[in-house]
């Protein structure tokens, strides 16, 4: 059992320290370095970010859905959750511009959710299988944009 498994904070510390050592020129053991678990750990990063991103436009989509669907009950509580989603994209995809290219397809991931959590909040049962959305239109600031 590395030391990986048994504390990840303090292996990631032990870890980042020996990096700085070797990227500051001084002889480190090779043998200390975790390399297969640092890898890894660097990946698990990425995918914990992907899947923000599409855990947040899945909350903006089951809202966004909700407003046009129940115009009725409209609050200020829907409208900011659709404001503090879009910005909190924005700021993932400031930080992580790559992903810009990727929001399609996490686009096409979320939509499903939304929609089973938007029935299921709202006991509407005819919410639209494919998404009438945009992307564009779900990241655009007028809440009167979509179907």
């Amino acid at each position: 059992m590395s030391g990986h498994d048994i504390d990840l904070s303090q292996w990631a510390e032990q870890q980042a320290a020996l990096l700085r050592r070797r990227a500051a020129g001084e002889l480190v053991n090779e043998a200390e370095f975790d390399w297969e678990n640092i890898a890894e750990e660097i990946e698990a990063v990425g995918g914990n970010t992907r899947r923000e991103l599409r855990n947040r436009l899945t909350m903006l989509l089951q809202h966004l859905l909700k407003w046009h669907y129940q115009p009725e009950h409209r609050s200020r509580s829907w409208r900011s959750t659709i404001r503090t989603q879009r910005q909190e994209i924005e700021d993932l995809l400031a930080d992580n511009p790559s992903l810009r290219a990727r929001l399609p397809e996490l686009f096409e991931a979320a939509w499903p959710r939304a929609r089973t959590d938007a029935m299921e909040e709202t006991g509407l049962l005819d919410l639209p299988r494919v998404s009438p959305f945009t992307v564009e239109q779900v990241l655009g600031d007028p809440l009167a944009d979509g179907p």
